[in-house]
């Protein structure tokens, strides 16, 4: 029987477990994912190095966040809590000789001395209870540490966008990954942090463009955006 309180969506986690197999197909239907990802590492960059940090990457799908983090020289943890997923990320990782520590488990069940970075991005708007999971991001994350998150605004340009447009229209994303109702307004997503004890530092939006394949950081949140947190230093 589930834990009553666990962060793990079935429905979301099954939805996903049936692309497993096409999460390194960069032109498959996970391919935005990998077109968006320099701009989630630039971001990161933005504020942090990465050689010799601990990292925690919750939700990482098939690794592709996680493996461009560890190839700068972090040392990545990493968890979903689909089976088959890890099983490609893990697979992946060995074959191109790159380390990452793949765990199938949800983030509530992780024990762990604390991560210099937790990283959470393109998951919170497939749960259920954000705050539970931020919760814990700030429960694994050393004091002084960078949390980094990204998601979708819940506005009618995202939904135009991320819905219409890239499910149905475009085709660029596959039907019905997502659900308005699960999309975080960014001052509900800064809430969420606060409450879990730590700051937010700064907060960019993220363009993408299906015909050349490219996202970028810019200005207006408006649809995608990501929000980079410090937990604060004891007094």
């Amino acid at each position: 029987m589930m834990n009553k309180n666990t962060t793990i969506d079935t429905q979301e986690v099954a939805k996903f477990s049936k692309l497993s197999s096409e999460w390194w197909n960069k032109d498959g239907p996970l391919k935005t994912l990998h077109d968006i990802n320099p701009a989630r590492l630039q971001f990161v960059k933005n504020t942090t190095q990465l050689t010799g940090l601990s990292v925690l990457d919750v939700g990482c799908g098939g690794g592709i966040l996680s493996e461009s983090m560890a190839k700068l020289g972090a040392e990545v943890t990493a968890l979903d809590a689909d089976h088959e997923s890890i099983k490609v990320a893990s697979f992946h990782a060995k074959e191109n000789n790159i380390t990452v520590k793949y765990e199938c488990t949800p983030i509530e069940d992780l024990e762990n001395n604390p991560f210099d970075i937790v990283v959470c991005m393109e998951m919170l708007e497939h749960v259920k209870h954000p705050q539970q999971v931020i919760d814990h991001c700030a429960r694994l994350l050393k004091p002084g540490g960078y949390l980094f998150l990204s998601t979708i605004n819940r506005t009618f340009a995202a939904y135009a966008g991320a819905i219409l447009a890239a499910e149905y229209v475009l085709g660029i994303v596959p039907k019905q990954t997502h659900d308005y109702d699960k999309f975080i307004k960014p001052s509900e997503l800064a809430a969420c942090v606060r409450q879990a004890g730590i700051d937010v530092l700064t907060m960019k939006g993220m363009s993408y463009n299906p015909l050349n394949r490219t996202a970028s950081l810019v200005d207006s949140v408006q649809v995608n955006y990501l929000m980079a947190c410090q937990k604060p230093m004891p007094i």
